[in-house]
């Protein structure tokens, strides 16, 4: 169990956020529009319980992307580009994601499955990790 709140931010330290319970889980996006936002072949990303993540720092500094044809709201640092969390579409920050890397510290949870594995990078193979694999998104 980490400690409480837990806390991250952005590259150069602007947006600053405190979250105030523990996550309620954690996984791998393997879709198109995360491998271009990160450059990479998936991103991890922790789940807040609802309510539970408080924005402390530059809220100001936070722009958000919304993709066109649907998909969550990319949020997202407009002084240093970090990419932070992602939104449902219009919503606020009740149901967010967090990617795993803006925590300062160990966040306490460990990824536990992989989605949209229907459009993993060729040039990154999934790893036999033993995650539950998801063709499209796990919330479905």
């Amino acid at each position: 169990m980490p400690d409480l709140p837990l806390t991250g931010g952005c590259n150069c330290g602007g947006v600053r956020f405190e979250i105030d319970a523990p996550l309620t889980g954690a996984s791998y996006c393997h879709c198109t529009r995360c491998q271009r936002r990160t450059g990479t072949g998936a991103s991890a990303q922790g789940y807040p319980e609802p309510g539970a993540l408080r924005i402390t720092d530059a809220e100001d500094l936070l722009r958000a992307w919304s993709p066109p044809g649907g998909g969550w709201d990319k949020l997202f640092c407009s002084r240093c580009g970090s990419s932070l969390f992602s939104r449902p579409p219009g919503g606020g920050t009740d149901d967010m994601s967090v990617r795993l890397g803006t925590f300062d510290g160990d966040p306490g949870v460990r990824p536990q499955h992989r989605q949209f594995v229907a459009y993993a990078a060729a040039w990154e193979p999934i790893p036999q990790d033993g995650l539950p694999r998801h063709e499209e998104s796990a919330r479905s």
